[in-house]
């Protein structure tokens, strides 16, 4: 079951404030967590948008060697 609420940015600073440390500490690793996760999936994408690309004469090769087999 979830809920929603819209707070202001005050008063989730004043909730977050009076969270337990054992809270506070669960609350920090969770959003650690989820920022992780993006930053991760967000590499990836740069990974192999950033990786080599074939040539065109290599692409001419690849399908070259395809018809042989």
């Amino acid at each position: 079951m979830d809920i929603q609420i819209k707070i202001g940015f005050d008063q989730l600073v004043k909730i977050v404030k009076s969270l337990s440390n054992r809270q506070f500490k669960q609350l920090i690793m969770e959003v650690e967590a989820e920022k992780k996760s993006e930053n991760s999936e967000l590499s990836l994408e740069e990974l192999l948008l950033a990786g080599p690309v074939a040539t065109k004469e290599q692409l001419e090769v690849i399908e070259s060697n395809r018809k042989w087999i």
